[in-house]
């Protein structure tokens, strides 16, 4: 499916609230304060985390394992979140 085709079907707000209630419930407590800083990608689906240093990393993780998918992203200890609906290259 091309990103412009599967961002059409994809409602932006319902994986920002099921991310963020994933996030809440699975990683929070376990990540912060430790992590502040850090960013956190989340597949809605499976409900599995990513960690990274930086919101690429964290992406490039997260699409190793699910390259088609689009991802949750949380900066841990911070309340601002976004979707990533794109494939960031490898660096």
């Amino acid at each position: 499916m091309n990103e412009e085709k599967q961002l059409s079907t994809i409602n932006t707000r319902e994986i920002a609230k099921k991310g963020e209630e994933i996030y809440q419930r699975k990683f929070k407590e376990k990540y912060e304060p430790s992590f502040n800083g850090k960013f956190f990608a989340i597949e809605i689906e499976t409900e599995e985390g990513f960690l990274g240093d930086t919101l690429v990393e964290a992406v490039e993780k997260a699409k190793e394992k699910y390259p088609e998918k689009i991802f949750y992203i949380k900066k841990v200890g911070f309340t601002a979140a976004e979707v990533i609906s794109r494939h960031i290259p490898p660096q």
